[in-house]
């Protein structure tokens, strides 16, 4: 498949290791999207702090709105750029990255406009095949009525699915079904997937200030693992819905290295406003070693000193 399997980097398994396999690479760096929304003058040097702390296997590239490329500067930054504007804005998003120093699009992130059909879209989207060379291409799969088919265009081609699993209303969070049959889809078709927005947190949970029933990705990796076993859609929905983390993060514990790489074969990354609250989460239920945030009680007693 051009363009997948460029980023995904398994190592972490020595016994040196700080981030396990399992989540090397998994949070790419959405620093800048709601609800974090972060100043790219503060999210720029954060992303670099990140890359370079003990945690820094955990850390995937720094996701960037295309209508913001005027913003940046001259920098070494491996981008996933996001392209809500369908593949006729390839071209001109590419030529004008191309003119800043230093930044690199590893990853690309495209969805298809309202009017535009599964066919449309992959006709384009193949007709722009030589500036997607050597990138990971991300289509993001529309929820409704239009799901089908791009799914089905997925299977067997060079592009990856990308899920929306939330967003700042209530509607933009798919329930635990809609989203197994997403997941069961894609791994039963070999169609590589990321999620983005929503995953918050490790495990399933209702935010206690808006009140929105949140995916876990811990929830996801094992979703995504049980489906490769061949479990039905219920399996997967009722694995979504588990609230138990501890239950859940002893499976993940507990899976051999050749299961590990098929699930991150299968479940690429996911897009997050915040670095520090996954990894704070997989440290609190011993998935991770408490010494991966040791760069930040670090950071934070030196500010305390200052």
């Amino acid at each position: 498949m051009r363009g997948l399997g460029l980023r995904l980097d398994l190592g972490g398994t020595g016994a040196e290791a700080v981030i396990p396999a399992l989540f090397s690479g998994l949070c790419d760096d959405a620093a800048l999207f709601p609800p974090g929304n972060t100043p790219l003058p503060d999210a720029l040097p954060a992303h670099a702090r990140h890359l370079s702390a003990t945690y820094g296997d955990l850390v995937g590239p720094f996701v960037f709105p295309v209508a913001r490329l005027d913003e940046l500067t001259a920098g070494a930054i491996e981008l996933s750029l996001t392209l809500p504007g369908g593949p006729a804005t390839l071209e001109p998003a590419l030529d004008r990255l191309a003119q800043i120093d230093g930044a690199t699009a590893v990853a690309l992130e495209i969805a298809a406009p309202v009017e535009q059909t599964a066919a449309e879209f992959f006709a384009a989207l193949e007709a722009a095949a030589d500036l997607t060379s050597g990138c990971e291409v991300f289509v993001e799969v529309p929820r409704g009525e239009r799901r089908a088919g791009f799914l089905a265009a997925l299977v067997g081609g060079p592009f990856a699915a990308k899920f929306r699993t939330g967003g700042v209303v209530a509607e933009a969070y798919p329930d635990e079904s809609e989203l197994a049959s997403a997941v069961r889809a894609a791994v039963t078709t070999r169609v590589p997937f990321k999620a983005t927005a929503g995953l918050h947190h490790a495990v399933r949970n209702t935010d206690p200030h808006t009140g929105f029933e949140q995916h876990g990705f811990l929830n996801v990796l094992l979703a995504t693992r049980h489906a490769l076993d061949g479990a039905d859609t219920d399996r997967v929905a009722a694995t979504l819905a588990e609230r138990d983390g501890t239950r859940i993060a002893r499976e993940l514990s507990d899976l051999p290295a050749d299961v590990v790489g098929a699930v991150r074969t299968a479940f690429r990354s996911f897009g997050t406003c915040s670095i520090l609250e996954p990894l704070e989460d997989l440290v609190a239920l011993h998935l991770v070693p408490t010494s991966a945030l040791a760069d930040e009680h670090a950071s934070a007693d030196e500010g305390a000193h200052a």
